[in-house]
């Protein structure tokens, strides 16, 4: 397995986010995260790369093992979390004053992993891997602000590569995108899941049966079902997550 999550509880200031939530994410696969806004979704994969600790008050208990290693423990920093596992966002954040070359290249030079020619081998690799080579590689030098929103997110996801992450966390990744956009995204989620484990929160359940070979359920804070997608959707076992697939409540 690449993340065990056991008993998480989260809090900003005195309001708990989070309650108990334990969840196992396999080596290798989609997992998606669905639920209502404001149920804890998207606080639960930024506990996964220490990402909440951004947020005043935010303080946590329990444990996020990744492989075998507690990323909650004293002696581990999170830029050292966050360096292992990468994180896109809902909206795209390139740096726009700063080439295409270089957003993919920042982490690599920040971390000293490579200069020179295995430099640009590493980022031809993850413009490849992003499905963004064949596009950009004639315009490598040009800004990253002139390129359309979705070149952009595909442009954020090859600089998470880039650092060669354990695995990789998508907060709503193409819910500011246009469809054709959305489906290109979708389609490098298929891709990456071959090789990494990765996390996708989504409101879209159609794209969570797309993409994930399994799906959690959360509400107001409360994992209530996970399971293999298809069944999932075709069988849930709680009566929650039935009201909610069925659009009783959203």
């Amino acid at each position: 397995m690449a993340i065990e999550v056991r008993n998480l509880n989260v809090w900003y200031g005195r309001s708990q986010a989070l309650h108990d939530i334990t969840l196992t994410i396999e080596s290798q696969g989609a997992t998606a995260i669905i639920g209502p806004s404001g149920c804890g979704k998207s606080t639960f994969v930024r506990c996964l790369n220490r990402m909440h600790e951004e947020i005043a008050g935010g303080r946590v208990e329990g444990e996020v093992l990744v492989e075998g290693i507690n990323i909650y423990e004293r002696s581990i920093q999170p830029v050292y979390v966050r360096r292992h596992i990468g994180m896109v966002f809902q909206r795209p954040n390139p740096l726009p004053t700063r080439s295409i070359f270089e957003n993919v290249a920042i982490g690599l030079r920040l971390n000293g992993l490579a200069r020179g020619d295995a430099l640009k081998e590493i980022v031809e690799r993850s413009l490849t891997q992003a499905a963004l080579w064949d596009e950009v590689k004639d315009r490598l030098n040009e800004s990253a602000g002139q390129l359309s929103g979705g070149q952009q997110q595909r442009l954020c996801i090859a600089r998470a590569l880039a650092i060669e992450p354990k695995i990789i966390l998508m907060d709503e990744p193409a819910s500011a995108l246009d469809p054709i956009s959305t489906f290109q995204i979708e389609d490098l989620m298929r891709e990456l899941r071959k090789t990494y484990p990765v996390v996708i929160v989504t409101h879209n359940m159609q794209q969570a049966a797309r993409v994930a070979e399994k799906t959690v359920f959360f509400l107001q804070g409360r994992l209530i079902e996970q399971g293999e997608t298809g069944k999932f959707f075709s069988r849930p076992q709680k009566k929650e997550t039935e009201d909610y697939i069925s659009g009783r409540f959203s």
